[in-house]
């Protein structure tokens, strides 16, 4: 009697979520709707329609958030049955209902379907089917312009694929693009363009090739705060939207020509394979004036760097001359690189008393000379 009291005892333990591991407990539970959509201001709500959603993004749940733990692993006091059968079933490629969700700018919360998100993390899937309502948060933030300026042109293009700017007021310019490109269409085709099909027709044939020249050309790592949309936006909206002079290459022009539609044409012929680089070399040549008995020990520090190809000790008005080979973006100045080059690396060196220099107009070089 007494061990059969106790093994009750113990059940009730057992089956309490408030003496769970505290790993899994309830202060380390999924997010909870309500608290977030109070916390965002998040009241107006607009129907997305159902689409695939990456599983890494639903965070929470709008009515269960204390029966997952914050990796959406089912707590040890609900029955796994249910669980248990819709792994077995994703297992074997059974199609699922779409789970229904709540959206709050880039995190989604858990209407219907807890157990088959649980499933999906649990089984690894990338994206599941979803019914979406997205709720906009209304606090008057930078960020919370920013994302429904994003959403608003979402909604207007129809475009699934997102496009991330950083900077408010930017998505006007890829709007008015995208009409420029419709009457283009319409005046190509001599039929009328819906702005939703033109869009579509931008984003293939305009913005990827461009965005791809820009990941291939690796302007990212040298803008490190800033997205893809930013990087084609900027480059595109002084390529074709002002007609002036610009303080960056004008060897960007080799690849992007000064007329958006042009440039379409231009890339519709060329295989992504072939793509062009927006890297170019430079070669520059400095003259320097070195102090006495520093000239050995300078040349070895300077032709440790990588970039710079020549050194040569002279007779005359200066000391030495470098030859230097530099690489820059389509959107710098050669002489902004080179002036970086030469004062971070050359002009600190003690001994280093004044540099000149020297960067070539027409060049003609002996192959094997």
């Amino acid at each position: 009697m007494a061990i059969s009291f106790l093994k009750s005892i113990i059940a009730k333990l057992r089956n309490n979520p408030a003496n769970e591991d505290p790993g899994r407990g309830q202060c380390n539970a999924v997010k909870n709707f309500s608290a977030d959509q109070e916390q965002e201001a998040a009241f107006d709500a607009v129907d997305r329609g159902c689409c695939s959603v990456p599983v890494s993004q639903i965070v929470g749940s709008v009515g269960r958030y204390q029966d997952f733990d914050n990796q959406f692993r089912i707590k040890t006091h609900l029955p796994p049955e249910r669980l248990r059968n819709i792994k077995a079933a994703l297992k074997v490629g059974k199609v699922i209902p779409p789970i229904k969700l709540y959206q709050i700018k880039d995190e989604y919360y858990v209407l219907d379907g807890n157990h088959r998100v649980a499933a999906a993390k649990e089984l690894g899937h990338d994206e599941i089917r979803a019914d979406i309502l997205e709720f906009m948060p209304s606090k008057n933030t930078f960020e919370n312009i920013l994302y429904c300026e994003q959403s608003q042109f979402k909604e207007t293009t129809g475009l699934k694929a997102p496009i991330k700017l950083t900077e408010v007021g930017q998505y006007v310019h890829l709007q008015e693009q995208i009409d420029q490109h419709r009457q283009y269409l319409d005046q190509a085709d001599g039929e009328s363009t819906s702005y939703q099909e033109a869009a579509q027709d931008w984003y293939q044939t305009i913005y990827q090739p461009l965005t791809k020249i820009i990941a291939k050309g690796g302007l990212l790592a040298r803008f490190p705060q800033r997205t893809l949309a930013d990087l084609y936006t900027y480059i595109s909206y002084h390529q074709w939207e002002i007609d002036r002079e610009r303080q960056y290459g004008i060897g960007i022009d080799e690849l992007i020509t000064r007329d958006m539609e042009a440039f379409r044409e231009k890339m519709e012929t060329v295989p992504e394979k072939e793509y062009p680089e927006m890297l170019r070399g430079i070669t520059a040549f400095v003259l320097m004036k070195v102090k006495a008995k520093n000239e050995h020990r300078i040349m070895e520090k300077m032709f440790a760097h990588k970039e710079v190809r020549e050194i040569h000790s002279v007779h005359g008005d200066v000391d030495m001359i470098v030859k230097i080979v530099l690489t820059r973006d389509l959107l710098s100045s050669d002489a902004e690189i080179i002036a970086q080059f030469v004062h971070e690396n050359i002009r600190t060196i003690s001994g280093v008393m004044s540099t000149q220099t020297l960067i070539p107009g027409r060049s003609k070089v002996k192959v094997g000379a």
